[in-house]
């Protein structure tokens, strides 16, 4: 997918594979000067983790808008600013073996994103 952005919050496989608060603000210089330098129409968060961080990487105060107006949720999208954000759960092992999230429901997240993609291309 051309002009979309697959990302979690981390780049490491931290600890019980849920990473710290504190590795999460370190990741979060990387991913706001990814999100600046690319400019991606879509953005496919990997987990609620993931979504909060781009919310944080993203210029929301200047587009007079606030973190609150974004919830988290499987297959979710949110329009913010020029980006599109679509959720889906982490594809983690343990999320995978728990049935939490399964490759139906995965599919259902880059589909969504795909079309928003698409629909930015005819509106073009």
């Amino acid at each position: 997918m051309h002009n979309c952005r697959i990302t979690n919050a981390v780049k490491c496989l931290p600890p019980q594979n849920k990473p710290s608060p504190a590795e999460v603000r370190h990741c979060l210089a990387y991913l706001s000067q990814e999100l600046l330098q690319l400019r991606p129409k879509v953005v496919l968060c990997l987990g609620a983790i993931a979504h909060d961080a781009v919310l944080r990487a993203l210029p929301l105060a200047q587009l007079g808008l606030r973190p609150v107006l974004f919830k988290f949720a499987h297959a979710a999208c949110h329009q913010v600013g020029d980006v599109w954000l679509v959720d889906s759960y982490h594809p983690s092992r343990y999320n995978l073996n728990t049935g939490r999230i399964t490759e139906a429901m995965f599919s259902q997240a880059v589909g969504l994103a795909k079309g928003l993609l698409n629909q930015q291309r005819e509106e073009a």
